[in-house]
């Protein structure tokens, strides 16, 4: 079987959110559901995964991700929808011998087969001395997706997400994790567009990890793209009670589920941008939704 054969929904919709936060500022929120792409492979998640699954040609695919990894749990329905065999490399080997939490415990019903690590050794995933033991050890024949999916593959693939797009939306927004959908996503729009990242990790790192990204989808860094990295809110899986309420509070305005690790931080992002005046009356804005709750 190939990607096609999942049927994905393309090009996803969007959508008007008419949203009085951003209105009395003159500016027009729209929401572009790539969480309706497809139901097992939510979002940028089959952005990222198709091409890589037509590369690894039915041979074991083996990844990398944290306890609650959106990419592992995709990486995980693909395997299980299209027959081929997944192994999940976990960061936090003591999380071996705990219960699985929901997330992996998707993973595995999918039939992932999951390889828990210390975070020394996940940090050396990338260095080919320490991925050609993980290789030796679990599938030495595997084809290898890195963290988050974010590869040359994938950032090509995301800049149909940008094309989807143009004429349709001046800013457009997108969170953050690895950075390979605001890679391909800003390298797809065409000028006069912008494209905004909110990292939904602290740290600062991000900017020159898409730039790598970008030179080597594309030998150069392309499109007009910005980071705004004040919305973190602690780092990656934190959820204080504000960023909850705001989620739930934006539920019932809008009637569309908020995913809390990502798409939550995204738009209360924006309409604390909105507020500060960072959008120019007439702007209008796409948030682009990643993931579903």
């Amino acid at each position: 079987m190939t990607p096609e054969a999942l049927v994905p929904r393309l090009p996803s919709p969007l959508e008007e959110a008419a949203d009085e936060r951003f209105e009395r500022h003159g500016v027009r929120l729209l929401l572009k559901r790539d969480d309706l792409i497809h139901p097992d492979l939510v979002g940028n998640k089959w952005r990222k995964l198709a091409p890589n699954l037509r590369a690894a040609a039915g041979r074991p695919l083996l990844t990398f991700g944290g306890a609650y990894s959106n990419h592992l749990r995709a990486t995980a329905a693909a395997g299980r929808l299209l027959g081929f065999p997944t192994i999940g490399v976990v960061r936090g080997d003591e999380l071996a011998e705990r219960p699985l939490n929901p997330s992996l415990a998707r993973c595995a019903a999918d039939g992932m087969r999951l390889h828990f690590v210390d975070r020394a050794t996940y940090r050396r995933k990338s260095d080919p001395e320490a991925l050609a033991a993980l290789l030796d050890l679990l599938a030495p024949d595997a084809y290898v997706v890195p963290e988050g999916g974010s590869n040359s593959l994938a950032v090509q693939s995301c800049t149909e997400l940008g094309a989807e797009l143009r004429g349709q939306a001046d800013v457009v927004a997108v969170a953050c994790g690895t950075g390979g959908t605001l890679a391909g996503l800003a390298a797809g729009l065409g000028p006069g567009r912008r494209a905004l990242g909110v990292p939904v990790l602290k740290g600062g790192f991000l900017g020159e990890e898409i730039r790598d990204l970008q030179r080597a989808a594309f030998g150069e860094v392309r499109g007009d793209w910005t980071l705004e990295e004040r919305f973190h809110f602690g780092g990656y899986a934190r959820l204080p009670a504000e960023l909850d309420a705001f989620a739930r509070d934006f539920e019932e305005r809008h009637g569309v589920g908020v995913e809390r690790l990502y798409v939550a931080k995204l738009l209360y992002a924006l309409v604390a941008l909105a507020e500060e005046g960072a959008f120019p009356a007439g702007t209008r804005v796409a948030a682009v939704i990643t993931g579903r709750p």
